[in-house]
């Protein structure tokens, strides 16, 4: 990617994982521009909030502990890919990053 589109395009990178708020603002301000490297961390962001549903559901009916872990394998999921937009590189989360690239392709 060019060095200007992720300098255009960080701070919505950035804002996207700041909160369900944050990613709604991303998406929008988005829309005209269509940058890249924004939309790259938009599809992670909507893949970390479904493994966040997942782990709050996880937690709330099957078993506490096991929601717990998933939970926190998001949470690092998540300060992993907020490091990366902070760096300005766009580099999927482990095992899941890619498939959310794939999934949410039409965003």
């Amino acid at each position: 990617m060019q060095n200007s589109i992720i300098k255009d395009g960080k701070t919505l990178a950035i804002l996207c994982y700041i909160t369900f708020i944050g990613l709604i603002i991303a998406i929008i301000m988005n829309l005209e521009k269509r940058n890249p490297f924004v939309l790259f961390h938009i599809r992670q962001m909507i893949g970390l909030m479904i493994m966040l549903i997942f782990s709050n559901l996880v937690e709330q009916y099957v078993n506490s502990l096991l929601g717990t872990a998933f939970w926190i394998i998001t949470f690092a999921c998540w300060v992993y890919a907020i490091y990366f937009a902070i760096k300005e590189e766009s580099k999927p989360i482990p095992v899941f990053g890619e498939k959310f690239q794939e999934w949410f392709k039409n965003i």
